[in-house]
């Protein structure tokens, strides 16, 4: 739901920040993903919706009324397949993922500025960091529902827009691999300085069972 494509930073003599839970998501391992987006620029979240939050989001693209855009992806080069950008005001779900996990990423990504010098600095609640976006400028919604049928694919890509960049994105698999579809892979790449780039292929699961919210 929410694709983008992040490089590799080596970050680690820095220890794991501590923070304080905002959902309910204790028993997601938050250690761990500090540990995983180090080493890889990567890091898988289990069961962070239940699959009838999968199906109630799925839903969601039949609805006209809560997107602000419609990309056909092949139009514009982008691959095959297409995707929506929600409007204001967001869905609930939506909004709760987003302002639930700012709080758990913004220490990493305030500890990746400081390593690579730069002055940029997050907020450690959510509405300020739209806030400050909104006074740039930068007004529009950036989450997104994706649709892929046989054969489609999304080319390699970042996601930017405007000068105010949050430096991780959560993309979230609404639909059972095996039952739903089949294939369909979520590749990114590292770029290294004096090297080629580095194929990363990230496998993501829908679960059964409910573990966090």
């Amino acid at each position: 739901m929410w694709p983008g494509l992040k490089a590799r930073i080596g970050v680690y003599d820095a220890p794991a920040p501590r923070y304080h839970s905002t959902m309910a998501a204790e028993e997601i391992s938050w250690e761990k993903i500090y540990r995983d987006l180090d080493a890889e620029g990567n890091a898988v979240i289990k069961d962070l919706l239940a699959p009838d939050e999968c199906d109630e989001v799925r839903a969601l693209y039949h609805d006209e009324n809560i997107f602000r855009n419609q990309i056909v992806m092949e139009r514009h080069g982008f691959g095959r397949g297409e995707y929506k950008y929600f409007s204001y005001p967001l869905p609930d779900l939506v909004t709760t993922v987003r302002t639930s996990l700012y709080p758990h990423l913004v220490p990493i990504a305030n500890r990746w500025n400081e390593a690579m010098g730069v002055d940029a600095r997050y907020p450690s609640i959510h509405a300020d960091y739209i806030k400050r976006c909104h006074q740039a400028g930068q007004t529009k919604p950036t989450p997104l529902l994706l649709k892929y049928g046989p054969d489609d694919y999304n080319c390699l890509h970042q996601d930017l827009y405007g000068d105010h960049v949050f430096p991780l994105q959560v993309a979230i698999l609404l639909s059972a691999p095996n039952k739903d579809f089949t294939g369909g892979e979520l590749v990114m790449t590292e770029q290294r300085p004096r090297m080629q780039s580095r194929p990363i292929r990230v496998t993501a699961k829908r679960r059964r069972r409910r573990v966090c919210s």
